[in-house]
């Protein structure tokens, strides 16, 4: 991870159960979060190297799901599901995220954007239902490097855009 990243499996009561992970991104706020709520952005950039992401319906709001496949690099497709708890744009996301909906492994997540100069600081902090099921993603899964990957594909995603718009300027 560049020195802009931030991992950690987070220790303690309920946070041996949870994954925080932070990055600096050089982008204002409204852009960052404009990028990790509409669908026409997110299959740009969301999920680990070598992955795709196919949007099958997306509707933001309280109570709206998010129902997609991520394609891996070997052709498995895995199905994911997400509802969105809260939002408060443009500081705060929470979800519950599952393979399908009312999966009972299903975990929680809340992403922060907090102003960083011209930059934006985001944090995802999810708690899985046990600390074995935290375990399993971060050891089988690589949850802690995937994410990183993730949110730095937002980073380079983001830039483009910028420089998209300073070039249509």
């Amino acid at each position: 991870m560049s020195t802009t990243d931030q991992a950690s499996t987070a220790q303690g009561a309920s946070t041996d159960r949870e994954i925080v992970i932070s990055r600096r991104i050089d982008a204002r706020r409204e852009l960052v979060f404009e990028a990790f709520t509409e669908a026409r952005h997110l299959a740009h950039w969301w999920g680990p190297e070598g992955f795709t992401t196919t949007t099958e319906a997306f509707e933001f709001r309280v109570g709206g799901e998010w129902v997609f496949a991520m394609r891996g690099p070997d052709g498995t497709d895995y199905s994911e599901w997400i509802v969105w708890t809260a939002i408060d744009r443009p500081e705060r996301i929470a979800l519950h995220h599952g393979s399908f909906r009312d999966d009972p492994d299903a975990f929680e997540s809340v992403i922060t954007f907090e102003p960083d100069g011209d930059a934006t600081r985001l944090e995802m902090r999810t708690v899985f239902p046990t600390r074995e099921q935290r375990d399993e993603a971060v050891h089988t899964y690589h949850a802690i490097e995937a994410g990183g990957q993730t949110l730095s594909h937002l980073a380079g995603y983001v830039a483009d855009v910028l420089r998209r718009e300073v070039g249509e300027r």
